[in-house]
């Protein structure tokens, strides 16, 4: 059974820092891309940043320069930090996971973690 969890999120101020972190269970890590998705009340799911099997990391134009994307195969992990956060970075930041190099995969969800900034 694959599971996702994320931890990390909560209330900060603007200008602030945040660590979000995912554990992942019941698939072979190596061979997934992992990422970071998020929704805003009354907006759809965006991407954040994705990091692929063999490291190479995209990050959507918003967040660019303020966060950061890493994987620990060893621990089955995947982290975002979150530098110089922004009222409109707040969102439920979820954890996804598919396997990398081919179509049609399934894609894993987490349950999400609230992230809010104040101003």
């Amino acid at each position: 059974q694959v599971q996702l969890v994320e931890s990390g999120g909560g209330l900060v101020q603007a200008g602030g820092s945040l660590r979000l972190s995912c554990a992942a269970s019941g698939i072979s890590f190596s061979i997934h891309k992992m990422g970071w998705y998020r929704q805003a009340p009354g907006k759809q799911r965006e991407l954040v940043a994705v990091i692929r099997s063999y490291g190479l990391t995209v990050y959507s134009d918003s967040v660019k320069g303020r966060f950061t994307i890493s994987r620990d195969s060893a621990k089955k992990m995947v982290y975002l930090q979150m530098n110089s956060l922004k009222p409109e970075d707040t969102a439920v930041y979820y954890c996804n996971a598919k396997r990398d190099g081919g179509l049609g995969y399934t894609d894993y969800w987490g349950q999400g973690t609230q992230v809010t900034v104040s101003s």
